[in-house]
């Protein structure tokens, strides 16, 4: 004779049910915060916490030389940053260097990458190496190997200039009208990776296009500024934004010319140096820290206005 099982009550019921397991979903969410916390962990402690804290720095006279003597002084560093001679010069000598540099930096890419991208060019790989080689030197040898080449006595650009009839060449690092096209000769140099990028979202210029307009009677030159032009405009974009950002915080290659003096008469004193030689030099970090800051709100302005206008000129193949 069998005997009947006992009905399981509710709470037995309860307990033997299986536990809640995570959804994969949350499990793939886990594992990448997870694989994102050293990341996260070096920006809050090396770039979030010394950018607030170089805000409020901003407002007090903090020195390294007494940093347990800290005062809060409003906006004293702020008026004192519009009444220093020096730093609205420097100012105007980083906002003069960059209204000759900056045409040339998107338009050489431009240029070269159209070059490249030629079906009549011979040797392209040669080329594509050749141009990009010198973004790959390290900017202080590269620097030094310009200082020797633009020397005002014993340059090899110079003894050109002399063989080809010009008695007596520019001295190009000891005047002050001429350092700052020998900086953008230094700048033109290192082209190639805007160039390599150009020339990446050249090659994917559907050909289609070029035959349509071949068709409808479009020249090499109205193809190129009705086809090509608008088809690499996100890339012009991206560039024109990184070299505007580029060379407000243009420091290392007149530094490393001038010695950090900016000389000739003051020509190649950008503001970056001003501001290096006022926080580290003379350690007046409050000071410093408002200049920092005042350098970083120009460069969000003049990025908000150039993705404002970026509407009117920049094409995207899925947008409106």
């Amino acid at each position: 004779m069998t005997s009947v099982p006992t009905p399981l009550r509710v709470e037995q019921v309860t307990t033997l049910r299986p536990r809640r397991q995570m959804s994969i979903y949350a499990q793939q969410r886990l594992w990448g915060w997870l694989f994102l916390s050293p990341w996260l962990i070096g920006f809050f402690v090396f770039t979030f916490v010394p950018i607030v804290a170089s805000l409020i720095f901003s407002f007090t006279d903090f020195t390294l030389t007494r940093p347990d003597q800290i005062n809060f002084v409003g906006l004293n560093n702020w008026i004192k940053l519009f009444n220093d001679p020096l730093a609205l010069n420097a100012l105007r000598v980083t906002f003069g260097f960059a209204l000759i540099s900056l045409p040339i930096a998107i338009a050489l890419p431009v240029l070269l990458a159209s070059l490249l991208n030629s079906k009549y060019l011979i040797g392209k790989p040669f080329f594509r190496l050749l141009f990009y080689l010198p973004y790959m030197v390290p900017a202080i040898s590269s620097i030094f190997i310009w200082q020797a080449f633009l020397n005002g006595q014993t340059g090899w650009l110079n003894r050109l200039l002399r063989l080809i009839g010009i008695a007596e060449p520019p001295n190009w690092l000891g005047h002050e009208f001429w350092i700052g096209p020998a900086m953008v000769l230094i700048g033109v140099w290192g082209v190639g990776n805007a160039m390599l990028i150009t020339l990446a979202t050249l090659q994917g210029v559907p050909q289609e296009l070029y035959d349509a307009a071949k068709v409808d009677g479009a020249g090499a030159v109205a193809a190129f500024f009705k086809i090509t032009l608008p088809m690499i405009s996100p890339v012009i974009f991206y560039n024109l934004i990184l070299t505007v950002i580029g060379l407000l915080q243009y420091f290392v290659v007149p530094y490393v010319l001038t010695r950090g003096t900016g000389n000739p008469n003051g020509a190649a004193y950008f503001f970056n140096m001003h501001l290096y030689r006022t926080a580290f030099l003379f350690q007046d970090m409050g000071y410093g820290a408002t200049m920092a800051w005042f350098i970083f709100i120009i460069a969000i302005v003049l990025t908000i206005i150039l993705f404002a206008t970026s509407r009117r000129w920049v094409y995207y193949a899925g947008g409106e």
